[in-house]
């Protein structure tokens, strides 16, 4: 049952129609507060009146349905009050009769699409990529879940001079056998080497960008190479990825926009956006408080506002986006703010549909900034393989006897991996801590697996899930509601996940609600002797096993049935 849809139309605000309310409708932190609220604050300057007079206005005379105990105003919200027993009846019923709980069509016929991970080729796929990959496969995941058509989009850096460095040291120090052998590392020990060459041979830079104008031109060697190196990148990336449970629907990266950046750049002239400016070509934006967008060098050379502006272009023609997402990190935020307002200069009103998905930095607690040039990263697959070994010896210890050990820990410690990177706001810096993504106790994948596991357990001990026709409501106590409640609430954090852009609004709740499930557990016995309290019991426990499972899927982390 939709109680915000119910609100939406039982609460009649001039002006605003009932998609609006919709919107405005929440829930309550705590549960003293009511089951769910409408602030009015936002309703002052439409209505000319202050808050709390709007809602002490609008509880006067509302006719509740059977659902609801009462409407209160409180300051500047009405709380609305449900029937705890119809309430927890209804919820229950939902979830277990649901195949899919809280999968919805509210976004079919439009398209989502969402630019993420956007790896470079010949480069590491390093921890500093696990933020963006991540919080872009869950937002994908939860957009397909609530009907939109979502697109994955990795686009590839797969331009630039560095490419004529590589064919430049692959030239000198490597062969086709090592790169097919060697892979990334192979790559990235001949490119470090060719810096460290370079300080002392400067014409080796003249070399290197003789040999990507080479590519640029068609060379039927030089791009020979350059396909080794893509081609042994993606096989390599491919493999976390598959680890990670991410998935792309177009792997169109730079150099697939170069042929389609000069009709963009003709429209930018026809348009009299373009300026000259020491010789180089921009747009001013100084009166939106901007510095200049470059879009040609003096040379002629694109950069990447031009590569992107092409690309916005290029996914609106080919998706004809309800949105377009680019999970990105922080420090690029200048250059989307200038690529979008661009767009909109051009006069395309979709401009408002590009959206930047900002997040922070993941370092690890040994410190230290890393360097492509200088070799200094840390491989995002070592990272799995040393918390997989990490939750291998965990799992080992805890239970010895448990089959399956080595196929237990991957789930576990991709898992922790995983949800590390989504627990917390995604603008935050992050420092990476294996030890504690890999606690079983604290606010981490494994205990939410975990928690799992033990829900499934006691469902398997009393070896049936009820019919709701069974279910006793009589001396609910207040775990029983309190957890009930959190469930409830996973529709609703969906829904503010795709509104936010915030995978983590979902990571917390299925903390909360797996911190409630445990004390449920050991302060209520599942299996009571009354058999509509146990039905009922052994109902929640399904309840909770099957959202927490859902939403963990939905994060990309896979739940294994024993731990």
């Amino acid at each position: 049952m939709d109680y915000r849809e119910i609100i939406s139309k039982l609460v009649k605000i001039e002006g605003l129609s009932e998609e609006e309310i919709y919107g405005l409708v929440a829930i309550p932190p705590e549960r003293d507060k009511g089951d769910y609220c409408l602030p009015c604050f936002k309703l002052a300057k439409l209505l000319k009146k202050p808050p709390q007079v709007i809602a002490a206005e609008l509880a006067e005379g509302l006719e509740l349905p059977p659902a609801f105990s009462k409407a209160e105003a409180v300051g500047g919200y009405l709380n609305f009050f449900l029937i705890k027993e119809l309430f927890i009846r209804d919820t229950l019923e939902e979830i277990l009769s649901a195949e899919e709980y809280g999968r919805s069509g509210e976004g079919a016929g439009r398209v989502v699409c969402i630019d993420y991970s956007s790896i470079n080729i010949a480069k590491p796929f390093h921890i500093g990529h696990l933020s963006t990959t991540v919080i872009g496969a869950a937002l994908y995941r939860i957009y397909n879940y609530l009907g939109y058509r979502a697109i994955g989009i990795n686009h590839l850096g797969d331009w630039g001079t560095q490419f004529g460095k590589l064919i430049s040291a692959y030239k000198r120090w490597s062969c086709r056998m090592q790169i097919e052998e060697g892979g990334i590392k192979e790559m990235l020990r001949i490119y470090v080497k060719f810096h460290e060459e370079a300080e002392k041979n400067p014409s080796l830079e003249d070399e290197a960008r003789m040999y990507f104008k080479q590519i640029e031109d068609g060379d039927p060697e030089a791009l020979e190479i350059f396909n080794l190196f893509k081609e042994m990148t993606l096989k390599e990336v491919g493999k976390v990825y598959e680890r990670l449970n991410v998935h792309f629907d177009s792997y169109h990266g730079e150099s697939f926009f170069n042929d389609k950046m000069e009709p963009v750049i003709a429209e930018l002239k026809e348009k009299n956006l373009l300026k000259e400016s020491e010789g180089a070509l921009v747009v001013d934006l100084e009166p939106y408080g901007m510095s200049p967008c470059l879009i040609l060098k003096k040379d002629g050379a694109s950069l990447y506002a031009t590569r992107d502006i092409a690309a916005a272009f290029y996914r609106k023609k080919t998706y004809d986006f309800y949105k377009c997402l680019y999970v990105v990190a922080y420090q690029q935020n200048l250059h989307f703010r200038q690529v979008f307002k661009v767009i909109e200069m051009m006069g395309y009103e979709w401009a408002k549909d590009l959206e930047h998905v900002a997040f922070g930095m993941v370092s690890l607690e040994e410190g230290g900034s890393m360097s492509t040039r200088k070799g200094k990263v840390v491989f995002l697959e070592d990272v799995l393989n040393r918390c997989v070994e990490k939750s291998l010896e965990i799992i080992s210890e805890k239970s010895p006897g448990l089959e399956d050990k080595e196929k237990i820990a991957e789930m576990v410690g991709t898992g922790a991996v995983i949800f590390s990177a989504l627990a917390n706001n995604r603008i935050k810096d992050i420092v990476f801590s294996y030890d504690r993504v890999l606690n079983f106790d604290g606010e981490t994948g494994p205990y939410i697996q975990y928690t799992c596991v033990r829900a499934n357990s006691a469902i398997e001990k009393a070896g049936y899930v009820p019919h709701h026709s069974s279910i006793g409501f009589e001396g609910l106590c207040d775990i029983e509601c309190e957890l009930v409640s959190l469930l409830f609430k996973f529709k609703d954090v969906l829904r503010d996940v795709m509104t936010k852009n915030e995978p983590s609004l979902l990571s917390r709740l299925l903390v909360d609600i797996a911190q409630c499930f445990n004390k449920f557990y050991f302060e209520c016995k599942i299996l009571a002797d009354e058999p509509g309290v146990r039905d009922r019991r052994v109902a929640i426990t399904a309840a909770t096993y099957r959202v927490l499972k859902v939403g963990l899927e939905l994060l990309g982390i896979k739940v294994p049935e024993k731990m």
